[in-house]
């Protein structure tokens, strides 16, 4: 198969977990025959410094014309301290989503036995949790009516009946893909928009009649996750419910470094690390590359390449396994390794399968 690829590396260690993502991807073409053609494009702070917009005219171009963004992180702390700034690297991240009309963000969220003791949670309660949660990206409050005041300021959370639809048709694909259980999060007792969202699923559950669907306020959902993350199969919630119960998620498996996402729609889908730059790190040749890397996974499965997907998720476990891990899950009898150390060994291990 030739796929080309729009490479956009972002900031802080993006590039670095990016080179690694693309060394392991380059050895899985060469292993099955497939071509990978790479196109780099600036965005977040890089676009900002480079030609003042976060998200260029030929950066979405570059995305647009791709048959898949492979994108890393943005985000930097000299716009982070500053409340006043008028362009953001984050506005870069809302319009590539926007543009390419990407409204599904998908999330896995899956415990590693080996790292169970790195999660917050208690073994008994995160031991083989494995779920989903199902985004809505382009809607809701993130791109709603604002208003910005010294004395008065709102952020218009609004859905139509489509924009919940497609969501939501997305989430029932993937539960009977998976256990058939979906969860749909809303706030229905206080939200008008809330209400809609209820109402629709109430309505499309019927088609779904081999699914089991519940519903739950998102404030019970924050907590069950926390109390029995096993109970959840696939959960779907609007915008900024999404964003936060995601993160919530993430925190389960013991570390951000390990979730990989993609988020489709209209246009070229794109697939990511959960986490953020991590400027600090910049440079230090420890950040963790295995949700770059089993990002690419998840894009190689986009495209039915299920044996490509399947060997990069058995070289990260082997890793694992290895104890070949970044400081952040390293044990203590482990050996030192660091971003490049870990993707070169996974690089060669799938070279030699």
């Amino acid at each position: 198969m030739k796929l080309n690829i729009a490479v956009l590396a972002g900031d802080g260690i993006g590039p670095e977990i990016s080179r690694e993502g693309i060394k392991v991807l380059d050895v899985i073409a060469k292993k099955f025959g497939h071509e990978f053609n790479y196109t780099y494009a600036l965005c977040g702070a890089a676009a900002i410094d480079a030609v003042g917009d976060p998200f260029p005219e030929e950066t979405f171009q570059i995305c647009k014309d791709a048959d898949a963004v492979f994108f890393s992180a943005v985000g930097h702390p000299k716009f982070d301290n500053n409340p006043s700034a008028k362009v953001r690297p984050e506005q870069g991240l809302l319009a590539m989503r926007k543009k390419l009309g990407l409204f599904a963000n998908i999330r896995p969220v899956q415990t590693f036995d080996c790292l169970v003791h790195k999660s917050p949670l208690k073994d008994e309660l995160v031991r083989g949790a494995d779920f989903v949660c199902i985004r809505e990206l382009t809607g809701g409050m993130y791109f709603g009516a604002k208003k910005e005041g010294a004395d008065e300021a709102y952020d218009t959370c609004a859905y139509t009946r489509p924009e919940v639809e497609r969501i939501l048709r997305v989430a029932y694909q993937y539960a009977r893909q998976r256990r058939k259980h979906l969860t749909v999060v809303d706030k229905a007792n206080v939200l008008a928009s809330s209400r809609l969202w209820r109402a629709v699923a109430q309505e499309m559950m019927v088609e779904y009649p081999d699914v089991t669907t519940d519903f739950m306020y998102v404030d019970n959902a924050a907590m069950r996750m926390i109390q029995d993350p096993k109970f959840f199969d696939v959960m779907v919630t609007e915008n900024t419910f999404g964003d936060i119960l995601t993160d919530e998620g993430s925190c389960i498996t013991g570390s951000m470094g390990l979730l990989p996402s993609a988020s489709t729609g209209e246009s070229t889908p794109v697939f990511e690390p959960i986490h953020g730059s991590w400027p600090q790190a910049t440079g230090l040749n420890i950040a963790n590359p295995l949700a770059q890397i089993l990002s690419a996974a998840m894009m190689l499965e986009y495209f039915n390449l299920a044996e490509e997907g399947a060997l990069i998720r058995k070289a990260v476990d082997a890793s694992l396994d290895a104890n070949v891990r970044t400081p952040e899950i390293q044990v203590p009898e482990g050996g030192k390794f660091g971003t490049i150390e870990v993707g070169s060994w996974i690089a060669e291990w799938i070279s030699k399968q």
